[in-house]
């Protein structure tokens, strides 16, 4: 039976976002880093940012971004997606990743100017 998923904290997600997710994402741009761009994210299959160089292992997962997707991803990425480019080993606990999930579901939803 997979892990029920804490409801999140915001203020808590965004402090994560900003020391493990920030050198290499956005989340309130639709610009590229090092990583694609975070707004949008839920809902988005992977793979889909227009212009961003991803692996084909990310292209060809199809997966759909929401909770159960991402709390599980952010657990082990390269588990998760064999060949990602992405270097983060992934955050163990899952008080970390649900508040990091609910500050991305709230912030990815904004519209950017």
């Amino acid at each position: 039976m997979p892990e029920e998923i804490p409801e999140g904290d915001y203020e808590r997600g965004k402090k994560v976002f900003k020391q493990r997710c920030l050198q290499c994402h956005l989340v309130d741009s639709t610009a590229t880093k090092t990583g694609p761009t975070l707004n949008g994210l839920i809902g988005r299959k992977s793979g889909q940012v227009a212009g961003f160089d991803y692996s084909a292992a990310n292209k060809n997962k199809g997966v759909t971004w929401n909770r159960e997707t991402l709390f599980e991803y952010l657990l082990n990425p390269k588990k998760y997606i064999p060949g990602t480019k992405m270097v983060f080993a992934g955050l163990k606990k899952a008080d970390e990743r649900a508040d990091l999930i609910k500050y991305i579901e709230v912030e990815s939803a904004k519209p950017v100017s």
